[in-house]
């Protein structure tokens, strides 16, 4: 499998792991303080092959995803599961302990974040679904990311994600109905 647009990365751990999954040219972030010549290298790819932004589950990856929304609108983002992306000993999260199975399954449900976005899906929708403020919440909101391959957001960033991601009302309403449905049959 090759893919044409260039995945960025955190580090070179991660391109090992992208490059045991699948062909594809990377550019490393070396960390989530990205400097303005690596900016000034997603965004050559991005005018020229496309980009695909494929950081790990954790706050500095979320940091990096923002910086590169920010100076390089219209990127691809692709997401894992936190359970997917242990280290097999509990030592670590990232891309680099993800499977090549995993890695290819989320760089295939990578979607584009949009800049300006129709509000199809109320902070009121997420409240009466039990997303937010509640017990259960927090694994709910998993339940939609991983669903929606959106990722797993807070309950603050949630609303935003999914306007970002344009989820229809529809998608989302059978999301949580899978959600409650599991619950019950729990």
């Amino acid at each position: 499998m090759k893919i044409k647009e260039i995945i960025v990365v955190e580090g070179k751990d991660d391109t090992a792991a992208i490059k045991r999954a699948l062909d594809a040219d990377t550019i490393e972030t070396n960390g989530s303080a990205i400097n303005q010549e690596t900016i000034e290298k997603i965004k050559l790819a991005q005018k020229t092959r496309g980009v695909i932004v494929f950081t790990d589950p954790d706050f500095p990856g979320q940091k990096i995803r923002n910086t590169i929304t920010n100076d390089v609108p219209g990127c691809k983002h692709a997401f894992i599961e936190k359970a997917d992306a242990l280290h097999k000993h509990g030592r670590g999260v990232g891309v680099e302990h993800a499977s090549p199975e995993m890695i290819r399954q989320a760089l295939q449900d990578a979607q584009v974040m949009q800049e300006t976005y129709e509000e199809t899906i109320t902070q009121e929708d997420l409240v009466t679904a039990g997303l937010i403020g509640g017990e259960g919440a927090k694994e709910r909101r998993e339940k939609l990311g991983r669903l929606l391959k959106i990722g797993y957001t807070n309950g603050k960033q949630l609303h935003k994600r999914l306007m970002m991601f344009q989820i229809s009302q529809r998608d989302f309403a059978e999301a949580i109905e899978a959600i409650r449905e599991e619950e019950q049959n729990a």
